[in-house]
This record gives C-alpha cells, structure tokens and sequence, in this order.
C-alpha cells in the first residue's frame, strides 16, 4: 500500500447509484418486456463493477412513488453519482423525484440493446402486440428530450452518453471515463492537504483563496509547524536514517560528485518527512520557507526535495513554493494515474518548436525517462541553502498539462496535451522537458497565457484532458482547453 493510500485508508469506498426506468402500464400488455428491461439494468451493473467500488443497484423503477423511495434510498446509501439508464419509455415523473432528492451528479444512459433494429425480422412478425413489446426494448431515445428537458428546467445538469448497450467502444470508453473522474472527485473530497511555511514572498500569482480550495474540491486544509517536522528528525533513530538512505539509493541514479553527508541529511529529512505525512495524514502538501542562516530550520528546508520527490511518488504530491493551487493540480493527474510532476516555463527552443519546462526541487520520479538523477548544487537558485537536487525528464510520449485556476472567488481547470519529446535539456539538478503542441510552441505558449493561470503547472503522462473535462463537469467547475 502508497503512502497516499495510508493516507485514506479510512474513505469511505466510492459508491455509485444505478437504476433504470420503465413504464408500469406496460408490463401487462407486453409479456417480458419487464424481465427483458431488467436484464439490461444488470449488464449495465456489470460494465460499472470495479474493485474499490460500491454499486447501488435499485433496478427498474417504473411509478414516481419508487422513484421518491428511490430517492430517499440513494441519500442513505450516501452515492456519489448516479447512472440513469433509459430503458425504454417512461414518464420524467420516474426521474426527477429520485435524481432531485439524491441531489449528486446523474449521467443518462441512453443506450439501445443493438446497433439497429432486424426490420425484415421485426416486420415479419404476424403478432402486432408483440411488435409493440419488441420496438418497445429499443426506445431508449424517445423519452431523453423529455428528461433532460426536465433537468434544465430543474436546475440539474445532464450528462448523456449515448450509443450501443454490448460491443460499443465509445459507451464503453465514456462510462470508464465518468467512473474515473467520479473516483478523483472522490479522492479530492476526501484529501487532507497539508501546508507549511508561507508563500513566496512577492510571487502573486501563486496567492490562494482556501476557502475556494475547498469549497471547489472538498479539500480539508492542515496547517503544520516547522518546529514539528525538526522535533521529528531529532528524534530519529540512525538505523531509521540508513533505512531511507538506502531506499534513496535504490530508486535515485546517485551521481559520483554527491558529497554523503548531504546525502544523509537529506535521507533524515525525508524520513522526517514520512512521519509528519502519516501522523497528519496528509494526502497531498505545499511547503515554502527561509529561515535564518544556521537555523535548524534552514538546514531543514534545504534539504527536502529528495524526501518530497519521493512522497510525490508514493501518492502524496508535494508542491514547493506553496504553490497551493498546483499541489490539488498535482493530486488531481496523481489520482488518474498520470503523474503530476511540478512544472512552469524555462525556455522555448524555436529552432525545434518546442518548449522547455520544468522546475528546481521536488520531481515526480515515477513518471520520469529513465532514472531520475541525484545532483549536488551549490545554491537553490532564488533560494536558500545547497546540497542536492533531482534531475529528471517527463517520459516521452503524450502528456497532459493541468493548472488550478482561481478567478473572481471561483476555481477553474485549464488543460493541454501536448508531447514530451527527446532532445538536449539543461543538466542543471532540475526537471526538465521537451514539448511538442499541436499548435507550434509560440501559438501554445500566448493561448496558454491567456487564460491567465499561475506560472506552475502539473505535467502528468498520457492525454487525459476529457477525463479532466469531466470532472470539472462533475464539480461544476470552468473547465479550459487549449491546443
């Protein structure tokens, strides 16, 4: 289990609600529709089972009186999202009750059991009631304007997917991308954020509003005192000091010019800093501090981007220059899976039309080319102390970037894909990267401005910017993209 993991292991499971809609005046006049109706509900149960998932499978309901107990039941099972499959016809009375009282996200599912009806199949049936019955099974479409017209005029949003009940990979594909952004909206909910230090003083752009912060995500914010992490690190033990050295240099490419004693103050501090995050139990974190020269606290702060580097790799990313807005950005691609390495601008390479990104401290080592370096540094460029660093490249191959935007007391989500490609970087103890954009590096760089983030962002491998659409969509947030 990732320390990230540790870190909620006391969550609830995320837990979805599922029910289909039926008419109850057909039942009789069409005989096995109804059990026809119910087999669908559970195929669609099955695409949504995943392990660390609970289903809420209510069923058919058919009358408003099961949908107002549907409703109820739902806000007992405490469900974060709702899928609505459309069976076949049935009144919005079905619907509104069970989706207004739950009072969560709800995706309609319009899906119909095959590609197109067997006309000559269909129109050689001499039993017109049967016919009936059978069109009946393929009506997921007809009532959907009638729902979500309700849904508008109700103040709920409608998020369709629309398609083939078996064998559609588009279905398929959006049900797993609603699950995953529900599963990170879940994870945000229930993320402890942990801040120390103070920001870096003059960086405006970097200024938080919290309260946002957690109204947006769900976020629960921990202050912490530097005092807390030195009385850690004086307290440790030296075969815990080893234990750490040793995972150091077990995951790190040490390089031959890196003085030990720096290499062991940085294993006490990460050590230290594996405590703090337990006993918080923290799930994400954003640090900046100065201190005085000779300071415990100062040897303390210039000497945590090997301990960081490694929390962000365990599940608990760690953004320096308490960069509040890029560390939820870190934990939101670190959740689908993606990484979330801390990054800005360094340069543009118009020769090659790419752009150079990446960052001095703490990298996400996980998603790196290759094994990420270990680097001694005679100052932290901008800030206090030496000793070493992380050097490291993003994979090559898709990425995506995500910044945390704060505008007019509202948070909003700004996305990229783009390329890491392979090419000369500055071997200079920082992270470091080549990206390729679609639109050329100058046309992505003035879009990117634009919008007006903060200059740090989160790197993550793989385009996933639809999955984050949706969970700006789940979360009622601005959502931005740019080529």
């Amino acid at each position: 289990m990732q320390l990230g993991d540790f870190a909620q292991a006391g969550d609830r499971p995320l837990r979805v609600g599922l029910f289909g809609i039926g008419l109850d005046a057909y039942w009789p006049q069409f005989d096995g529709l109804k059990d026809r109706l119910e087999g669908y509900v559970e195929t669609v149960a099955g695409k949504l089972a995943r392990p660390g998932v609970e289903i809420v499978n209510l069923g058919l309901v058919d009358t408003s009186a099961k949908a107002i107990e549907a409703g109820h039941r739902f806000r007992t099972e405490d469900v974060d999202l709702i899928f609505l499959y459309v069976t076949t016809y049935a009144l919005s009375s079905t619907v509104l009750p069970a989706v207004r009282r739950a009072g969560v996200p709800v995706i309609v599912l319009n899906l119909q059991p095959e590609r197109s009806i067997d006309f000559a199949a269909f129109n050689r049936m001499a039993d017109r009631t049967r016919m009936t019955g059978h069109w009946l099974a393929y009506c997921a479409a007809c009532p959907v304007p009638e729902i979500v017209n309700v849904f508008n005029r109700s103040g709920i949003e409608a998020h369709q997917v629309t398609g083939v009940l078996q064998g559609d990979p588009h279905v398929d594909a959006e049900i797993e991308d609603w699950m995953e952004a529900a599963r990170v909206a879940h994870v945000m909910a229930h993320n402890r954020l942990g801040l120390m230090g103070h920001y870096y003083n003059g960086m405006l752009d970097i200024y938080s509003d919290l309260t946002a912060q957690s109204a947006a995500f769900g976020t629960v914010v921990d202050f912490m005192e530097m005092d807390e992490l030195a009385s850690i690190r004086r307290a440790l033990s030296e075969a815990e000091v080893d234990k750490m050295l040793t995972r150091i240099e077990a995951e790190f490419d040490i390089q031959p010019d890196c003085d030990p004693a720096e290499l062991r103050r940085a294993a006490a501090t990460a050590a230290a800093l594996f405590k703090l995050v337990a006993a918080h139990g923290l799930g994400s974190m954003a640090y900046f501090y100065v201190s005085v020269p000779g300071h415990e606290h100062e040897d303390l702060i210039s000497s945590v981007i090997l301990g960081c580097s490694l929390l962000t790799a365990s599940g608990v990313p760690v953004a320096g220059e308490y960069e509040i807005k890029n560390a939820q950005a870190m934990k939101i691609m670190d959740a689908f899976g993606a990484g979330g390495s801390f990054t800005e601008y360094y340069a543009i390479d118009y020769d090659d039309d790419v752009v150079l990104m990446g960052h001095d401290g703490p990298g996400h080592t996980k998603i790196a080319e290759g094994k990420t370096k270990v680097r001694p540094l005679e100052v932290y460029h901008g800030k206090v102390g030496k000793g070493v660093s992380v050097e490291m490249s993003v994979q090559h191959g898709p990425v995506t970037l995500l910044s945390v935007i704060e505008r007019d007391g509202k948070v909003e989500l700004l996305v990229a894909e783009g390329e890491s490609v392979p090419g000369p970087v500055l071997e200079i103890g920082n992270t470091n990267s080549r990206y390729r954009f679609d639109s050329g590096a100058r046309a992505f760089t003035e879009a990117w401005n634009a919008v007006g983030p903060a200059h740090h962002c989160a790197v993550g491998v793989g385009h996933i910017a639809g999955r984050i659409e949706k969970l700006a969509r789940l979360l009622n947030l601005k959502f931005t993209q740019v080529a």
